[in-house]
């Protein structure tokens, strides 16, 4: 097994206008082919702002969401402190330029600057029908849609 992986950014992610642009790179722009028609993808992107060792190390984080238990380990976590700061997002799609290798997307949880990794379409078989999560989170939003106008300032506790 190896354990070192080379992975090569295929693109960054700005913000213009109150709008979110996700910029291939030329190399990459012919993998968009036909991505129009889309409604939703999913953006893998490097974390780059806690690509560090501490961050990299942390394992356990405390009190992330207020009906949380005291800690939850990493991986029952969004956060993006985790070893390897791969993360994903689903994003909605406002338009593709396939010509100039842009993707406008009204919102994406990465800052300007992030690198993106990979593009993959969204299916709608990617939703598991009996999904069962923990009490904690079960008043979440079950869909996309229901993310926007759920109140999120209201669960996360922000404790060190």
């Amino acid at each position: 097994m190896k354990n070192s992986y080379v992975i090569q950014p295929i693109g960054r992610i700005s913000y213009e206008n109150n709008m979110c642009c996700l910029h291939l790179d030329k190399t990459y722009i012919s993998g968009i082919k036909n991505l129009n028609g889309f409604k939703y993808l999913q953006i893998i992107w490097w974390g780059h702002l806690n690509d560090n060792p501490k961050s990299r190390s942390t394992l356990i984080i405390n009190k992330p969401y207020k009906t949380a238990p005291k800690q939850l380990g990493v991986f029952a976590t969004r956060s993006d402190s985790r070893p390897n700061p791969i993360l994903i997002t689903t994003i909605e799609v406002i338009k593709i330029d396939e010509q100039t290798g842009e993707i406008y997307t009204p919102y994406i949880d990465a800052e300007d600057g992030t690198f993106i990794l990979n593009i993959k379409p969204y299916h709608k078989m990617e939703r598991v029908k009996d999904c069962v999560v923990p009490g904690w989170c079960k008043h979440w939003p079950e869909w996309y849609e229901d993310t926007e106008s759920f109140n999120w300032k209201d669960e996360f506790s922000f404790e060190a």
